[in-house]
C-alpha cells in the first residue's frame, strides 16, 4: 500500500514522451505543436496514441505501450482527458502529466499557457509523483464473477439509462462472515468515488470534498427518494456490493464516465480498493488545496460593498 504521505519526485530521464488528446478541441493542433518544438529541443521522442494520430497529422509516430513504451504521458485536454490517459498506463508505472485545455480541468493543473514553462520543468526533474489509489469493480452473478474486473480513478456508478426514473438498491459492506448491510434506498443510481474522483460526479451530486491522501470510498446516492440517504465515506479496506432490488428495471455499470455494460438479473456489483495506483505529475506549488480555492471557488468571499 502507497504510503499517503510519501511525495516522490518523478524518475529520469524522461526520452520518449507519450501524448493522449481531446481530440475536437479547437487548439489541440496548436498545443501538440508547442510541445513538440519542446521536445526536439530538448531531445526527447514524441509519441501520440494510435486513437489520435489522424487528428494531428499522418506522418506522427504512434505510441506503442506493449513495445518500446514511454517515460511519461501527457494529457492534453481536460479531465476527461487525463482520465483516458490514466486508463492506458493503469498497472504499467508510466505517470501522467496533465495540460488543461478545458474548462475546469481539476485534474489537469498545467494551464495551456503554461505549457512550455510546465514541460520544461519536468524534463529538468522538478516533477513530483502524486500516487492516487483507483477501485476495483467486479461485476458477479450467482456468485461468479462475470468479465474481467474494471479499474477506476474517479469513480464506479450503477444507475439507470435514459429516462430519470428512481429504482430500488440494496447496499452492503464487508464480505463472508463480516458482510453487513448497509441499507436499502430509491434513487437514480448510486456513486461510488475515491478521493480523487470526490470533486467531480459525487460532488456534483452532493458528495463531500475528500483529500486525496485519506485512504477511504465515497458512496453517494444520485437524487435519492429520502431526505434521510446521505452520502457514506467507508474505509478503502471495505468491500462494498451493490445489488439491484427490481428486475423489471435495466441498470447500467459505468466506470470513469465510459458505460462498460448493462447488469443482467441477478447481477450484483462489488467494488473495492484495486491493487493499482496511477501517478499524477505535479509542480511544485500546485497543491491540492490552492486547486480546489481556485477552480472551485472553495470558501471565496463575497465582494466587499461599496
Amino acid at each position: 500500500m502507497t504510503d499517503p504521505q510519501r511525495r516522490e519526485s518523478l524518475p529520469g530521464p524522461i526520452r520518449r514522451i507519450g501524448v493522449v488528446l481531446r481530440r475536437r478541441h479547437p487548439d489541440v493542433f496548436e498545443a501538440i505543436t508547442r510541445l513538440s518544438a519542446v521536445c526536439a529541443e530538448r531531445g526527447v521522442e514524441l509519441r501520440v496514441d494510435p486513437r489520435d494520430a489522424e487528428a494531428v497529422s499522418e506522418d506522427v509516430r504512434t505510441m506503442d505501450l506493449e513495445g518500446e513504451g514511454v517515460d511519461l504521458v501527457v494529457a492534453l485536454g481536460g479531465d476527461g482527458t487525463l482520465l483516458r490517459a490514466a486508463r492506458l498506463v493503469t498497472g504499467r508505472d508510466i505517470p501522467v502529466f496533465g495540460v488543461n485545455l478545458g474548462q475546469l480541468g481539476f485534474l489537469t493543473n498545467t494551464a495551456e499557457a503554461e505549457l512550455e514553462a510546465g514541460i520544461a520543468r519536468v524534463l529538468d526533474g522538478e516533477g513530483q509523483l502524486d500516487r492516487r489509489f483507483t477501485l476495483r469493480a467486479q461485476v458477479v452473478s450467482r456468485d461468479a464473477p462475470k468479465g474481467r474486473s474494471l479499474h477506476a480513478l474517479n469513480d464506479v456508478v450503477v444507475h439507470k439509462p435514459g429516462a430519470a426514473q428512481v429504482t430500488p438498491i440494496h447496499l452492503t459492506v464487508g464480505e463472508g462472515d463480516t458482510r453487513e448491510e448497509i441499507g436499502s434506498f430509491s434513487a437514480d443510481g448510486v456513486i461510488l468515488a475515491t478521493p480523487t474522483g470526490s470533486t467531480a460526479y459525487s460532488l456534483s451530486a452532493g458528495g463531500p470534498i475528500i483529500v486525496p491522501e485519506v485512504e477511504c470510498i465515497v458512496v453517494t446516492a444520485i437524487c435519492p427518494h429520502s431526505l434521510a440517504v446521505r452520502p457514506l465515506v467507508v474505509p478503502a479496506a471495505k468491500r462494498i456490493t451493490i445489488r439491484p432490488l427490481d428486475p423489471q428495471h435495466v441498470l447500467q455499470l459505468t466506470v470513469d464516465g465510459l458505460v462498460d455494460r448493462a447488469l443482467d438479473t441477478g447481477d450484483t456489483v462489488t467494488v473495492e480498493r484495486g491493487d493499482l495506483d496511477v501517478s499524477l505529475v505535479r509542480l511544485p506549488g500546485q497543491t491540492f488545496f490552492g486547486t480546489m480555492r481556485r477552480k472551485l471557488n472553495w470558501a471565496a468571499r463575497p465582494p466587499e460593498r461599496t
